[in-house]
């Protein structure tokens, strides 16, 4: 995965305390996986690591806009995202991801790529219902929602005269 080699951080030569890094992904940064559920993203990426003498914190700050399209109307809209991600990696015998907030590396590694973690927290600060919000308010203007619209059930308010008498029935039992 040379295509991800940018997110690579190396903590062999970086000081105790706190270093930052920034990334901006876009649709290129899903190529690589092959994930397609969306037309276009621009996120920023803010991962502060806090250096301390026998493990690693990673926080990860994610926010920006994804181009969906609805799950009713397909119209695009754009989503706002906004995720937080917290990793603690500690060192050990041999590499160990099992566990989704600690990851364990090798005491031989200099170095390890956190792409994966980024891909994983965009993906789940997706909605798993995209709605457009123009059908919240009422504002979006579509042919298939006129289409939903003309088909939908009509309720019909007149009662059979036959059932009548079942009714009383049971309004008499209260």
């Amino acid at each position: 995965m040379d295509a991800l080699k940018e997110y690579n951080i190396s903590f062999v030569g970086l000081k105790l305390g706190k270093h930052s890094f920034t990334y901006h992904i876009d649709n290129s940064f899903f190529e690589v996986y092959n994930y397609n559920d969306f037309k276009s993203i621009a996120c920023d990426v803010d991962v502060v690591l806090h250096k301390k003498t026998t493990l690693l914190e990673l926080e990860f700050d994610i926010k920006g806009i994804v181009k969906l399209n609805c799950d009713l109307t397909n119209e695009l809209f754009e989503q706002s995202i906004k995720a937080r991600l917290d990793l603690i990696v500690k060192f050990g015998d041999e590499f160990n991801d099992e566990n989704e907030e600690v990851l364990i590396l090798p005491h031989s590694d200099y170095q390890f790529n956190i792409a994966q973690y980024i891909y994983e927290a965009i993906v789940l600060a997706l909605p798993i219902k995209r709605v457009h919000p123009g059908i919240k308010d009422g504002t979006l203007k579509s042919d298939v929602l006129d289409k939903l619209k003309e088909l939908e059930i009509k309720e019909n308010k007149e009662i059979d005269p036959r059932w009548d008498s079942l009714n009383k029935l049971l309004t008499s039992k209260k």
